[in-house]
């Protein structure tokens, strides 16, 4: 079956400027892919133009009369702005002309309008926010990682299945790790929140690990760790912040003097090695679960490697039936949870 992804060609900080050329490029990746470009027709048709590039059988102009700016509010970009080429790829998706959407914009945005367009999975109460995060020998699905500020100890273990479910369809591994991220790994500790949240997954059919601890996320103790979005947001942005410290660290003390530049040229495989191997752009591409269709978040700055990351994961979510899992799972799980959702 071939599959087609809906691109937010608007979306991001570059707009048309990546998210076309990344486009162009996923196309000659997978000849069995067909992409739809969605926003507006002259800005698209310009960048396809100066790539020396046409639409055809596999690649078409989805017109969008509306954009919707990286800082406006969620609400008035959903309420107000029904045209946009946010809301109307998420509308290809929904109405069954797309597989995937792929959008660089306005995070809120894009996460109101998708839940508002395609509805959560029968439950599900709230979507979640999900990456993949680099780790000593593999990765790691964290979640929810800003969407959900506040959780009940049902909504975390909800996020446990569909964290699961997208390990699983990724990585095709049939029964992955979850772990709960606490401030301790012993049963005792955590609010009751978490203590309560732990003994539904305890409860459940998922492979629980137990609590696991912030430095467990890069150990890769678990493949998946389950937290609220206060939390995951935090350890998310502190994880970034990290890296380009220790990035920007490592660069000064190799030029302090001429010989450590000459250090650095004997290294330099090394260090090119290290840095594809955690290359941000690489896992760039968040997945947000728990609807019923498939949308993945590109960072708003995302240069066209990355964004055709994003496309990447987008594409592997359709092929292996992602919401269609977590969808099954929930039902053969629901019946595990001390405080019933309605389904």
């Amino acid at each position: 079956m071939d599959i087609t992804v809906a691109i937010d060609a608007m979306g991001g900080d570059h707009g048309v400027h990546v998210t076309v050329p990344a486009a162009l490029r996923f196309l000659k990746a997978h000849p069995d892919v067909n992409v739809v470009l969605v926003g507006l027709p002259d800005a698209i048709g310009a960048e396809l133009k100066a790539r020396h590039a046409t639409t055809g059988p596999r690649l078409r102009v989805h017109p969008a009369s509306e954009v919707v700016m990286m800082d406006e509010s969620p609400q008035l970009a959903m309420k107000n702005k029904k045209d946009s080429s946010m809301r109307v790829a998420i509308n290809l998706v929904k109405n069954g002309e797309a597989h995937a959407c792929v959008s660089a914009g306005n995070t809120g945005a894009l996460m109101a309008t998708a839940k508002f367009v395609l509805k959560t999975l029968p439950g599900i109460d709230r979507p979640a926010i999900a990456k993949m995060l680099p780790t000593i020998d593999g990765w790691t699905c964290t979640l929810d990682l800003g969407a959900n500020i506040d959780c009940s100890a049902a909504q975390l273990y909800q996020f446990g299945v569909m964290g699961a479910m997208l390990y699983s369809a990724l990585h095709h591994k049939d029964s992955p790790s979850v772990g709960l991220l606490n401030v301790g790994s012993e049963e005792i500790k955590g609010h009751a929140t978490v203590k309560e949240a732990a003994e539904l997954l305890r409860a459940s059919k998922l492979n629980f690990y137990g609590n696991v601890e912030g430095n467990d996320i890069y150990k890769g103790t678990v493949d998946v760790v389950v937290c609220d979005g206060f939390t995951g947001n935090i350890a998310l942005k502190t994880s970034e912040g990290l890296a380009k410290m220790l990035s920007q660290g490592l660069k000064e003390e190799f030029f302090k003097s001429w010989w450590r530049k000459l250090i650095a040229a004997f290294a330099m495989p090394v260090l090119l090695s290290f840095r594809h191997r955690f290359d941000p752009r690489r896992f760039n591409g968040a997945s947000l679960l728990g609807l019923r269709g498939i949308v993945v978040k590109s960072h708003g700055g995302a240069d066209r490697y990355a964004f055709f990351c994003a496309m990447e994961q987008a594409l592997e979510e359709a092929r292996s039936g992602v919401v269609h899992k977590i969808s099954a799972m929930m039902s053969d799980h629901v019946e595990a949870s001390s405080d019933p959702i309605d389904v």
